[in-house]
C-alpha cells in the first residue's frame, strides 16, 4: 500500500506539471501493483485523474492559462465519447482491455517524445500571459475532442498527452495554455466516462478515496512547480517511462487466450467493425482530398 500511495503522489505530480500523464501510470499500478480486476481500476483511474485534474488546474487558472471557451468546447465534444468508451467496455474483456491501454500507452509514449513545442516552460507569475485566440477550428476541435473521449472512456486514459498537442495545433493555444486547458477537459472526459461505466462496474470506496487523495496532493505540488521546471525535459523523460510501461503492459497482456477471446469477440460484431471500417475509410477519403485542394491551391498561389 506505501508503494501505491507513493505512485499516486506521482500521479498527481505528473498531471500538475504536464497537464495530462498521471493515467498512464493509474491504470497499470492497480492492475498489477494492488491486483486489482482492470475495469475496476479503469474505474478508480477516471476518478483519480478526473479529481487531480481540477485541483491542479488551480495554479494554471491563476496565471492565466486556461482558455474557458476553447476548453468547455474541447471538453463538451468529448463527452459523448468517454461515455461511449464507458458503455463500451462493457462488451471487452479485462485482458482485451488492458491491452488496449498498452497500444495507446505505446502510442502516447512516442508522441510525447516527437512533440517539439515552441515554448516548454512557463512564465514567472508577474508577467502577462498570452491571450487565447479568438477564433476555433469547431469542426476539427469536435473531432479530436470526441476521439480522445472515447479513449478516455474505454481505457482510463485521461488524454492529456493527445489532448495537448490537439488544444496547440487545433485551437492555436500556446503550450503553456494548453497544459491548463488540457486540465479542464480531462476532468470533463473523466466524468462522462465514469457514468459509462456506472452501470456495470463497482468499486472500493475507501480504496478509490485514499489514492485520490494522494494524487490530488501531488498535483497541488505539479502545479507549484510547473512554473519553475522545463516542461520539455519532463515530457522526454517522461516519455521514455511511458514506452517502458506500455512494453511492460503488452508482454503481460498479449496472450493466446486474449487473443482468442479478441478474435471471438470480432467474429460476433463483423456488422458492426465494417461499418466502422466503412465511416474509417470515408473518413480518410475526405481527409486526403483536402490535403489535395491544399497542395493543389499552394502550388498554383505559388505559380502566379
Amino acid at each position: 500500500m506505501t508503494l501505491a500511495i507513493c505512485l499516486s503522489l506521482l500521479i498527481g505530480l505528473l498531471l500538475g506539471l504536464l497537464g495530462g500523464g498521471g493515467s498512464i501510470l493509474t491504470v497499470p499500478m492497480l492492475v498489477y501493483v494492488l491486483k486489482l480486476d482492470p475495469k475496476i481500476a479503469v474505474v478508480i483511474s477516471l476518478v483519480v485523474v478526473g479529481t487531480s485534474s481540477l485541483i491542479a488546474i488551480i495554479p494554471h487558472a491563476r496565471r492565466g492559462f486556461v482558455c474557458w471557451k476553447s476548453g468547455f468546447f474541447f471538453g463538451l465534444a468529448g463527452m459523448p465519447g468517454a461515455y461511449s468508451g464507458g458503455r463500451l467496455a462493457a462488451y471487452f474483456s479485462g485482458d482485451v482491455l488492458m491491452v488496449l491501454f498498452g497500444v495507446v500507452t505505446l502510442v502516447t509514449g512516442i508522441a510525447m517524445l516527437r512533440i517539439s513545442p515552441a515554448s516548454t516552460t512557463l512564465p514567472a507569475m508577474g508577467e502577462e500571459p498570452r491571450a487565447c485566440p479568438l477564433r476555433t477550428a469547431y469542426l476539427q476541435v469536435l473531432f479530436d475532442g470526441f476521439f480522445v473521449g472515447l479513449l478516455t472512456g474505454l481505457v482510463g486514459v485521461g488524454g492529456g498527452f493527445l489532448i495537448v498537442p490537439a488544444l496547440t495545433i487545433l485551437v492555436g493555444l500556446p503550450m503553456q495554455a494548453a497544459i491548463g486547458t488540457s486540465l479542464l477537459v480531462i476532468a470533463m472526459n473523466a466524468l462522462a466516462g465514469l457514468g459509462g461505466y456506472a452501470n456495470h462496474v463497482s468499486i472500493d470506496l475507501e480504496l478509490t478515496a485514499v489514492i485520490t487523495g494522494c494524487a490530488v496532493t501531488g498535483s497541488i505540488l505539479g502545479g507549484i512547480l510547473s512554473k519553475r521546471i522545463s516542461t520539455k525535459v519532463l515530457r522526454r523523460s517522461f516519455g521514455m517511462f511511458v514506452l517502458l510501461v506500455a512494453g511492460y503492459v503488452l508482454h503481460q497482456s498479449l496472450t493466446m487466450a486474449m487473443l482468442t477471446s479478441l478474435i471471438n469477440l470480432l467474429a460476433r460484431h463483423i456488422e458492426f467493425l465494417l461499418g466502422v471500417a466503412t465511416l474509417a475509410l470515408g473518413l480518410a477519403f475526405f481527409r486526403l482530398g483536402q490535403w489535395i485542394h491544399r497542395h493543389d491551391n499552394s502550388i498554383s498561389n505559388f505559380n502566379h
